[in-house]
Formats: C-alpha cells, structure tokens, sequence
C-alpha cells in the first residue's frame, strides 16, 4: 500500500546509503527532514502529508543518520553536523540545485543549518515545533514530562511502550495508527539501532555543549541573518508537549521576519495531528514565488 503513496529509493552519501522517500513527479522539488525521536523515520513523521505535498511537489524524505528509519547503520560522531553533512552529500548527488526545505524537531534545525551554509540553494524554507533551534538561539532549555519518553532509545520492543513515544509528539489519539506505530517498530528492531542512536545522542550532547564544538550549533545571529534572506514560515503545535509553545512564543520575537503559524489541536508533529490544515499552509506558502 506504501508504494502508492510514496517510492522507496536509495542513494550513497559519502560512505554509506541513505533510504530515502519520493513522491510527486517533476514539479518543484522538497526536501522534507523528520526529527529524532528514538527509531523515528521520515515515514513515520510524515507519512500523512508526503502524498498531499507530493500533488504539487517533487517531494524528497531521507532518513537521518545516527540510527534513523533505514539508512545504514554508521557512527554519526558530529552529532546533528553529521546529519547536516549527509544532507549536503544527499542534495549533491541527486543534483538539486536550488529546492526548497522542510523541517521538524532536529530536522528544523538541520534545515536552518544547510540554509546557513548554502543560502544560494534553499528557495523557501517550513520550520516545525524545534527546541533544538530555541536552545541554538539561546533560549533556556525547558524540559517537559514528554521528552523523557520520546528521547530514551532501546527499549520500544512492545507496541505500548511505542504508543507512548509517538503520544508524546503526537497531540490527537485518534492520529496514533496502527501504522505509525508498525512504521516505528519496524526501525526499532532494526539489529543495531539502540546503540547507534544512543552513540549519535551523546555526540549530540558534545555538539551542543563542547566550547569549540557549539560554535557551530549556535544560532543566535546567522538564523535571524538567513530568515531575512530567505522567506521562511514557523508552523508551532498549540498542544506541544514537546517542544513547549514557550519556546515559540520567544522565538517569534527574536525572527522578525519569520511568520507564526500557530496549529490547533496539534503535538510536536503538527502535520500527523492537524495534515490537511499544515499540507495547506506549506503549499500556499510554496507557491507565493
């Protein structure tokens, strides 16, 4: 049935392969990033709107390095820079040129991030609920009863363990499927995966908090540089449990030039709880150019 919505494809990124996701044909294209809860994939996070999206759009999903979806299973030692340098080595292969990029969680900021470094290629850029741009920004970090569950790896071997990862990033109950949760298992019982992702989150950590290393991480004056250069839109679930609304709410003062869209009855991952309202909002936005 998958294969109706979306075609399974990989390619090699540097010295490994990465899965990815395709749908659409030769329009625009999009490349769409998912965040890093523990077996997450770009299926997972986005299986909802990659067939709206991919009406309009050659719609690209890959999944992350350090443990992610499909991609083989190597060290990702830079922590999300890893997933930044996959993501250069991706777009570089299929050749894109200029396209524009979508993403969630780490994935948002792995989106800021390539914009940062190559503004020349990004069109248009969705940013999606992202405490890992807040802290980068220099927001104080705020943890919420959710991120606990969501961010533990290796122990998501029984389907209610998983259900209560994804209600953790997911708002509406009626939106955690059989499916979501089979697509999540299916990347948990990957032999290899608790400890590759449990390596990536440590190195993470040293990104984030080594004084030379979190140079890189910091955000504080190129987002805002880059969010002027770029058009750039924030979409932010009302019920985030996540990645508290808080974080939003600073953000929206400190990127002037970044539009608020502020998603009812939606998680962490507004396109699973609210699809046909965020598909909108992305496409109008896509097309303005």
């Amino acid at each position: 049935m998958a294969e109706e919505r979306w075609r399974s494809r990989w390619v090699r990124t540097g010295s490994f392969r990465t899965h990815y996701v395709e749908a659409g044909g030769d329009g625009p294209v999009l490349v769409q990033l998912h965040g890093g809860g523990y077996a997450q994939s770009a299926v997972s996070a986005n299986h909802t709107i990659i067939p709206k999206l991919g009406e309009h759009f050659r719609v690209l999903a890959p999944d992350a390095v350090g443990g992610y979806g499909f991609t083989d299973l190597v060290p990702a030692s830079r922590g999300l820079q890893s997933r930044v340098d996959q993501l250069e080595d991706f777009v570089d292969t299929l050749c894109l040129d200029r396209f524009s990029i979508m993403g969630n969680s780490m994935g948002a900021w792995q989106a800021a991030r390539y914009a940062i470094l190559h503004p020349e290629r990004i069109e248009r850029m969705v940013l999606v609920g992202s405490g890992s741009i807040a802290v980068a920004m220099g927001l104080e970090r705020i943890r919420l009863a959710g991120n606990e569950i969501a961010d533990s790896y290796g122990q998501g071997g029984t389907r209610e363990d998983m259900r209560m990862r994804i209600k953790a990033i997911i708002h509406r109950d009626e939106a955690i499927t059989d499916e979501v949760i089979d697509q999540r298992l299916a990347v948990a019982n990957r032999p290899g995966v608790p400890e590759v992702n449990k390596a990536f989150q440590e190195a993470n950590q040293r990104f984030q908090n080594d004084p030379l290393l979190k140079i890189g991480y910091d955000m504080r004056e190129t987002l805002p540089w880059v969010t002027e250069l770029i058009p750039t839109i924030f979409l932010w679930g009302e019920q985030d449990h996540f990645a508290s609304p808080e974080y939003g709410k600073q953000l929206e003062k400190m990127l002037p030039h970044v539009p608020f869209h502020w998603i009812p009855n939606a998680g962490h991952q507004v396109q699973s709880d609210q699809p046909d309202l965020v598909a909108g909002i992305v496409m109008k936005f896509l097309q303005e150019g």
